[in-house]
């Protein structure tokens, strides 16, 4: 299939253990697929995995990834045509280099440098909502705010060239404000660069914004697998009815008077 990105049969094993067991999605260039589960469900270990960014002693006992219908190996894909988004951005830059060195650096790998580099480093700063250009690819990651690294991942997978994007609880270390700004940024990228996302997430109100289709996790496993509205509307698992509960006794207090 054109313009997908599809997982199939993922399993990933502890020892004797497994922990992610037989994880099928797919993701379509301009559209949202949330992954949501309660804590230990699995849903970040599933998004590492389909990258091969494992932990150490876990490893991949089944999987396979199509790009286009055509079978692909992770680290062929890993900053070229999918990128990651974590949730803790300040782990994911060099703490002693700029934020202008690693756009250069992303960059060099396509072969693109020189006064090109440059102004294509800008233009996309800018296009991701970053303000000052400048002051900020001449700063350093503990310098910014999680949203402005959040902003700059999203630049460096911009800048790289990447059909799609894995991101993984990005909101979740984000103030209410940074969080709607981020996900307005997401949603506008998904439509000017057709961009397919995959959102970890254990927010529903992120998942009833931003997503189009939603798969549930429990114990390792996808247990439910449909587009947002029917999740909401008839949730089918005892996974999603609970986390859709919760969400809306706190939204209901949220709004109490």
């Amino acid at each position: 299939m054109k313009d997908t990105l599809t997982l199939q049969g993922l399993t990933l094993r502890h020892q004797q253990r497994t922990l992610v067991d037989g994880i099928d999605l797919t993701l379509s260039a301009g559209s949202i697929h949330g992954l949501v589960g309660g804590s230990g469900s699995g849903k970040s270990l599933t998004c590492a995995g389909i990258l091969d960014l494992l932990p150490p002693g876990v490893q991949r006992s089944a999987g396979i990834l199509h790009l286009d219908g055509h079978r692909v190996e992770p680290a062929r894909l890993r900053g070229r045509d999918v990128a990651l988004v974590v949730q803790n951005p300040r782990s994911a830059f060099n703490p002693v280099r700029s934020l202008r060195h690693h756009a250069l650096e992303t960059l060099d790998t396509r072969h693109v440098r020189g006064s090109e580099a440059h102004r294509l480093i800008l233009d996309t700063v800018r296009e991701v909502g970053l303000e000052d250009a400048d002051r900020v690819l001449d700063s350093f990651a503990f310098q910014l705010s999680g949203g402005m690294l959040q902003r700059m991942m999203i630049a460096l997978a911009l800048l790289a060239d990447s059909r799609f994007l894995l991101a993984d609880e990005p909101t979740s270390d984000l103030d209410v404000v940074a969080q709607a700004r981020f996900l307005d940024l997401l949603e506008r990228l998904v439509v000017d660069r057709n961009l397919g996302v995959l959102l970890v997430t254990h927010d529903m109100g992120v998942v009833a914004r931003s997503c189009d289709q939603v798969s549930v996790m429990a114990h390792g496993r996808i247990v439910e697998q449909v587009d947002v509205h029917r999740l909401f509307e008839s949730p089918h698992s005892p996974e999603a009815q609970t986390l859709l509960a919760a969400h809306r006794t706190l939204t209901r207090e949220a709004y109490a008077p």
